[in-house]
């Protein structure tokens, strides 16, 4: 992962460019406006490349190594995978047809920008650094076990007191539960590598570590939205997203923030099969509210 010094270029147009690039997410996911989202990626583009045109000049004054990476390479990376992520619609569904457009779209989502900037832009932008700083030591364990606590504790009564539980379909069967059980885990392996080791990663080489938070919450959470968590969900959404930044920059490790978000999404799993059984997974203490 390469990143930049934070003032390369962080000016304000820089910064409108990536905001622009990364508010064609809500548009897309929260307003669910396709000619909003177009149109500010398009713009958010365009500024990018007002701001790669002016820095050429200074740029080819110095020497080659010391040249700014170009914002409008590594916005269009967003901006590629938030565009095959909207050729779907996100609602929850588990029959064969749903999980196969999930697979090819978020997989295109995350695999489209990763072999354009190896093999197109040549600067291998996005990676997936799988064990990142070595051994998990206190502060990795003690971590884990404060986010199962405090899912375990939060969750069910914001899915069932909220009533967005029903945003997932209902699942009555054991297959529908084991259909329910890959998806949810899937889509949580894949926030990772979209949201972190791509979005996030390509705003740390231009902007100071949070501000890059800032801007891949913003994609972060407005997916999330469309996926279902909905109502007051990102006062959780938000903060979980923030704390995956911040907890990747700590450990460098994709295997250890995919871990916290497993964990995390096995409570989302049981909650959502005790939501719509509640005979079934009766351990929740929050749980007793229901929409």
């Amino acid at each position: 992962m390469t990143i930049h010094p934070a003032g390369a270029r962080s000016s304000a147009t820089a910064a409108l460019a990536a905001i622009l690039t990364v508010l064609a997410a809500p548009a897309f996911f929260v307003l669910e406006s396709l000619w909003i989202g177009w149109a500010l990626l398009a713009v958010g583009l365009g500024v990018a490349w007002v701001v790669d045109r002016k820095a050429a000049p200074r740029e080819s004054r110095g020497p080659a190594t010391s040249a700014a990476p170009s914002l409008l390479r590594d916005l269009s990376l967003v901006a590629i995978g938030l565009a095959i992520i909207r050729t779907i619609s996100l609602e929850a569904e588990l029959d064969n047809w749903a999980m196969l457009r999930f697979t090819l779209a978020l997989g295109g989502a995350v695999a489209v920008p990763y072999l354009v900037s190896r093999f197109v832009y040549g600067d291998r932008v996005v990676r997936f650094p799988w064990r990142g700083g070595g051994r998990w030591g206190k502060f990795h364990w003690g971590w884990l076990v404060g986010v199962l606590i405090a899912a375990w504790l939060i969750l069910p009564f914001y899915f069932i007191s909220s009533g967005v539980y029903a945003n997932w379909p209902e699942v009555e069967t054991p297959n529908l539960i084991a259909r329910l059980f890959i998806g949810v885990g899937a889509v949580g392996i894949w926030d990772e590598l979209f949201f972190i080791c791509t979005v996030f990663t390509v705003m740390l080489r231009h902007f100071p570590m949070w501000a890059a938070n800032l801007l891949q919450s913003v994609v972060f959470v407005s997916f999330l939205w469309e996926l279902g968590y909905r109502a007051w969900g990102p006062l959780l959404t938000i903060p979980f997203a923030l704390m995956q930044g911040i907890i990747f920059m700590r450990t460098k490790s994709l295997g250890y923030v995919v871990t916290v978000h497993l964990l995390f999404d096995a409570v989302v799993f049981a909650v959502l099969v005790h939501a719509h059984n509640p005979q079934l997974l009766d351990v929740f203490i929050t749980a007793s509210a229901r929409g």
